[in-house]
């Protein structure tokens, strides 16, 4: 089957016509009455329409921008086929720098943006992950068994739990590849083993323990390679491993229960450690050595590094801080102002970041979409249900799970959009999401998984 145009893509997923379309158009047309104009400068033109279209009315705007620059003449209809045009939007809206999906740019946009218009539309196939723990294996106390943390790769998800174990899935065959332990030694406290955080690609798997310790692995093929610990933590001069984050070039470590040492970062090639400090988590020291004895609802904290790679963004139920990480490594570039967390408080479980911006949700239930680069508040909604609320988002929308249901927003407008229609039970232990993919873990341990790229 071949591929769709571009134009034929969006008047199948947006719809065309009417008299504003029209009216556009015949302004194009116009413009190009003049003379005709150089190929570059109307790509340069085209790209500039597109990212205009997506930074004021949503990233799937750009695709209609660009249907009707295409339907001005045939000479404006060649810029289509320029690589360099597709491989230029598709980095700036999609946030995509390599090829991943597909084999050319105009097709690896053309599939974002449906993939993100499934996500509008409720279009999804829904799976869930089997994996098999042997009887003889469970402890007869609650929670040793709960999962900690999801991660998403274009191909593969990992789950982490509170035992330690990290299990690896296939996710286009759903197959359970590998199941991971951390290296054995002595341990403070029956959850120092849980896991933390969890870096994955489709190359590698990076996954942290409350008491420190880092263990790496790669990926390959149908199988993966020989666990390594990457680094041995030092709980009683470091205090807790509560999260764990990193990309391609970073490591960070969100740590509680000693002062002055909340951040570590190491840089990922070398394995060496460049950064120590911050106060961000010394008000929950104390929780922070209860984590490793204790499983609770109660978040200490959480970190992430903005998909740009160069700042830090973490929070706790206190604070919301922005500290750089290309130059000055540690410069707090940002603060959430403090009397807004001190009457409200933070739902720090609720707390996650995708690009430039971050989703904060406050204990009376307002959500809230802010840029990362200054704080400032995108737009705003509010969390509905009661109990554990868990947040996630993409470049477009944000997923929380709250009293049962997971709700999805649209963060460009902050509207409400839909709930999925299965239910996963009361209670939901870790929630993920990026651009095709949101995953959730029951607290019966069964993975479920939304595949918003199934019907392409």
């Amino acid at each position: 089957m071949s591929t769709p145009s571009s134009s034929e893509e969006v008047e199948r997923v947006e719809g065309g016509g009417g008299s504003s379309s029209r009216g556009r158009r015949m302004r194009l047309s116009s413009i190009n009455s003049y003379g005709v104009w150089p190929e570059p400068f109307v790509e340069a033109f085209a790209y500039k329409v597109a990212i205009d279209a997506a930074l004021n009315l949503g990233r799937l705007a750009a695709a209609q921008a660009l249907f009707h620059i295409f339907r001005v003449c045939s000479t404006w209809r060649a810029i289509s086929r320029s690589e360099l045009l597709w491989q230029n939007l598709t980095q700036r809206i999609w946030n995509i720098n390599h090829l991943l999906l597909r084999h050319t740019w105009r097709e690896e946009y053309i599939y974002r943006h449906r993939t993100a218009a499934n996500f509008r539309r409720r279009r999804y196939a829904h799976t869930t992950l089997q994996y098999y723990i042997p009887p003889d294996d469970y402890d007869n106390n609650i929670g040793q068994h709960s999962c900690r943390r999801l991660a998403l790769s274009d191909h593969h998800l990992a789950a982490g739990f509170s035992d330690g174990a990290v299990r690896l899935f296939h996710l286009p065959s759903s197959r359970h590849l590998s199941t991971f332990y951390p290296q054995h030694r002595d341990r403070i406290g029956r959850f120092s083993r849980s896991v933390s955080g969890i870096i994955l690609s489709d190359i590698s798997l990076v996954f942290a323990t409350l008491d420190g310790d880092i263990h790496a692995t790669v990926i390959h093929g149908g199988g993966t390679g020989p666990l390594r610990r990457a680094h041995m933590g030092d709980v009683v001069n470091d205090g807790a491993l509560v999260d764990f984050t990193g990309n391609s070039r970073w490591w960070v470590g969100l740590y509680a229960g000693v002062p002055g040492r909340a951040f570590h970062i190491w840089n990922n090639e070398t394995g060496e450690l460049v950064f120590i400090g911050g106060t961000l988590t010394d008000p929950q020291a104390l929780m922070g050595w209860h984590s490793l004895t204790e499983i609770t609802d109660d978040v200490i904290g959480r970190v992430r590094i903005t998909n740009h790679g160069n700042a830090v963004i973490a929070c706790t139920s206190l604070r919301v801080i922005v500290f750089d990480l290309q130059n000055q490594v540690g410069l707090v570039l940002g603060e959430l102002q403090q009397q807004l967390v001190r009457s409200r408080g933070i739902i720090v479980s609720s707390f996650d970041s995708n690009a430039d911006s971050a989703l904060i949700a406050d204990s009376r239930g307002a959500a809230t979409l802010r840029r990362v680069v200054d704080l400032t508040e995108i737009c705003r909604f509010t969390v509905r249900g009661g109990g554990l609320v868990l947040g996630c988002v993409n470049g477009g929308y944000g997923v929380v799970f709250g009293g049962g249901v997971i709700r999805v927003w649209e963060i460009e407008s902050g509207g409400y959009m839909y709930s999925f229609r299965e239910r996963i039970g009361e209670f939901c232990d870790a929630l993920v999401v990026d651009e095709r993919y949101v995953a959730a873990c029951a607290s019966s341990g069964v993975v479920h998984v939304w595949d918003f790229g199934a019907q392409i």
